[in-house]
Formats: C-alpha cells, sequence, structure tokens
C-alpha cells in the first residue's frame, strides 16, 4: 500500500473519530442526567453508559492493542455487566483518552501495517479492516446511542448543525 494512500485512510479515520462522531457522543452524554445514562429497558438491553465503555474497549483492544502493539488489558465483559452510574465526566473523560491514544497509534503506522496480518481477538486480520472496523463498529453504537438520547428527551437532535 502506498503511503500516501495509508495517510490518507488514517486522516479520515482521525477526522471521523475526533470531529464527527466524539462530539455527537458528548452532545448526548451533555444531555442525559447520570441516572439516564445508566438506564436500561430490561436487562437484556444496554445503557448508554454501557455503549460508552464498549466503545472505549473496542479501540482499545483493535487499535491501541491490536495495532499499536500495547498490552491488551480489555474486560469486554465488563463494560455490559457495569451498571454506573460511571459519572457523565469520567466516560467523557475516558473516551476522549482513548480517542486521543488510537489517534497516536494512528499517526505512528508505517503503510506496511494496513496489510500486514494482525491478532485481534480471535480474529486474523489486516490493519486495514481493523481500522475499518472501528470506524463502522464506532459510528454503529454513536448511532445508537443518538437514538436512545432522542427517545429519553423527546427531542430532534440536528447533528448537522454542530
Amino acid at each position: 500500500m502506498s503511503s500516501d494512500l495509508a495517510q490518507a485512510i488514517v486522516n479520515q479515520a482521525k477526522q471521523d473519530l475526533r470531529e464527527d462522531l466524539l462530539p455527537k457522543l458528548y452532545r448526548c452524554l451533555e444531555l442525559l442526567s447520570d441516572k439516564e445514562i445508566w438506564w436500561r429497558a430490561n436487562e437484556n438491553t444496554n445503557s448508554v453508559g454501557n455503549l460508552i465503555l464498549h466503545l472505549c474497549g473496542n479501540v482499545r483492544q483493535w487499535i491501541i492493542s491490536g495495532l499499536g502493539q500495547q498490552p491488551d488489558t480489555r474486560r469486554r465483559d465488563k463494560e455490559f455487566t457495569e451498571r454506573g452510574p460511571v459519572p457523565c465526566d469520567e466516560l467523557m473523560h475516558r473516551l476522549e483518552e482513548t480517542i486521543e491514544e488510537a489517534i497516536e497509534v494512528l499517526d505512528d503506522l508505517q503503510p506496511q501495517t494496513f496489510l500486514n496480518q494482525h491478532s485481534i481477538q480471535v480474529y486474523e486480520v489486516t490493519g486495514l479492516y481493523a481500522i475499518l472496523h472501528v470506524l463502522q463498529h464506532f459510528a454503529y453504537h454513536t448511532g445508537q446511542i443518538i437514538y436512545m438520547t432522542r427517545m429519553t428527551k423527546n427531542i430532534d437532535l440536528k447533528f448537522y448543525q454542530l
């Protein structure tokens, strides 16, 4: 893979995470009380808080550990069993810290990393797949959080105005 193409992918991933998805999550968290952040419709669903923890765990495992070769300390089950309330400010801090660490890893990637195989969770994937997986996964759960916020607050969030 050419270094220009690799750099373009990294730049787009950083922009999507930092300038598009993260502000949307911040806006949702700002609108919700701690009680609303940890509310679940039933025991088979996740709260907004659980999804934020899950996003942090996924980014850490796939980018920071998987591509950045940091130790994998993820405890995936804890992301879903947590009942909180981890305060909103702490959730936002964890999320921002995770994204910034991931961006540091992305900035340091060599072009060959995109095509090399990496063992992440139980998968053997290319570095490019790992980056695309994280973006898709992050966007998916961001959409869920937006929907949950809209339903909780009975409002129309217009993110194109951010």
